[in-house]
């Protein structure tokens, strides 16, 4: 299941703190009347009912000043740009310029959100101007006051139902894997798996397969034959799903009339556009050389000999076109609006590939996105860039798994 983020913005001593403080019903952001006491994003994990897990994050006061605060409104506008919903919070009995301002951004950034109007006990929003403002905003408009108390479960209700309307929760086989199914996961335990645990995607997708009535077993790329005696489905997998860079050896295994693909393109088809990851990866046939490639990856982490998007899939690439290629690489979720562009000539390049984008949600990676889609860049995945390089497409097996996410 995704983690929602929650991103609560407004100009300074609004009260956003405290705001946060009593949605997750603890004192994890430093309150205080000081203008500007809130630095950088403070994130707090939190479960909403109906929803799921969600980060509620606190923002610095966007109408920051001076050279630090510039900074700091910088910081609170990329982390409203990835939110999946913001909370606008305002004072006054109405809107100021900065307030506006901010709900602009918002819009052109495609956040949903939803105006708080804190501190009614001071001054009371008037039920005219709500009126005016959830017709002008396209939105809804909450009375509060973290003074008195606040109404948390009215908003928590709302931020709910504004989550399900706009990302509504799906399984990571939801549509392919029905009551008795029996699916085959392989998940290698090599240098790149996290210590004591699977990966993200992997426990999404037992629980998926869990969740739809289903049956799974999971084993290592080694005991996969074991799985099929004498090259036989005698366990009636409808399904086998494996390690991207487990690809080539399970497919050896695995009789061509069974479907095979990785969690990575499963993620793929959850959370990014598929059709243009599809359409995307052909550019790698036609790369020349001194294209640049991006990477982009959702996490930060050290990069390792084995690392799959900083190595294998950099090597694999230049081993398969036979070009010199020059690869960039962008980790985490910041603003990336500095490596779109490139003077008059759009962007520096020839193809975009993502991660699987187990740590982000949908938007998040659709955003990140957007741009080099919108200059024409063709994009892809992990997944579906090391199945194209592996020559999985011309699979049978491969090709009914792609069948299965395309047609479902």
């Amino acid at each position: 299941m995704e983690v929602k983020n929650i991103v609560v913005v407004g100009r300074r001593n609004v009260g956003k703190s405290s705001l946060v403080n009593m949605l997750v019903g603890q004192k994890v952001a430093i309150v205080s009347d000081v203008a500007g006491t809130t630095a950088d994003p403070v994130r707090k994990r939190m479960e909403i009912f109906g929803v799921g897990p969600c980060n509620v994050i606190d923002t610095a006061g966007i109408d920051d000043v001076g050279e630090l605060g510039v900074l700091r409104v910088e910081k609170s506008l990329s982390a409203a740009g990835y939110a999946d919903l913001a909370l606008v919070v305002f004072t006054g009995g109405g809107l100021t310029e900065d307030d506006r301002r901010l709900i602009k951004v918002l819009k052109e950034k495609r956040v949903p959100f939803i105006l708080v109007h804190n501190q009614e006990d001071i001054e009371s929003l008037s039920d005219d101007v709500l009126a005016a403002l959830a017709e002008e905003c396209g939105c809804s408009v909450v009375r509060f006051s973290c003074t008195i108390g606040g109404n948390v479960d009215e908003l928590l209700g709302l931020i709910a139902e504004e989550l399900n309307k706009l990302h509504k929760s799906k399984g990571l086989l939801d549509g392919i894997v029905n009551e008795g199914d029996r699916v085959l996961f392989v998940c290698p335990i090599d240098g790149e798996a996290p210590e004591g645990r699977l990966i993200l995607p992997e426990v999404m997708g037992i629980r998926s397969v869990l969740d739809n009535r289903g049956v799974v077993t999971v084993c290592q790329p080694l005991e996969v034959s074991g799985m099929f005696p004498m090259g036989k489905n005698e366990y009636g997998f409808k399904l086998v799903v494996c390690d991207s860079q487990a690809f080539k050896e399970v497919a050896s295994v695995v009789p061509s009339d069974v479907p095979l693909g990785s969690f990575s393109i499963l993620l793929a088809r959850l959370k990014g556009p598929f059709e243009m990851y599809l359409s995307g990866v052909e550019k790698i046939a036609s790369l020349s050389d001194g294209d640049r490639v991006l990477i982009l990856e959702s996490c930060s982490h050290r990069s390792t000999c084995e690392d799959i998007g900083r190595v294998k899939i950099p090597a694999l690439m230049r081993k398969v076109t036979g070009k010199k290629l020059e690869f960039e690489f962008v980790s985490g979720v910041d603003n990336i609006e500095g490596v779109v562009e490139d003077g008059e000539n759009g962007s520096r390049y020839a193809l975009v590939v993502q991660c699987g984008g187990c740590v982000v949600t949908s938007r998040v990676i659709r955003e990140r996105l957007r741009p080099f889609v919108e200059k024409g860049v063709p994009v892809t995945n992990y997944g579906l860039a090391l199945a194209y390089m592996n020559g999985l497409f011309t699979v049978e097996g491969f090709k009914r798994f792609l069948r299965l996410l395309t047609n479902f």
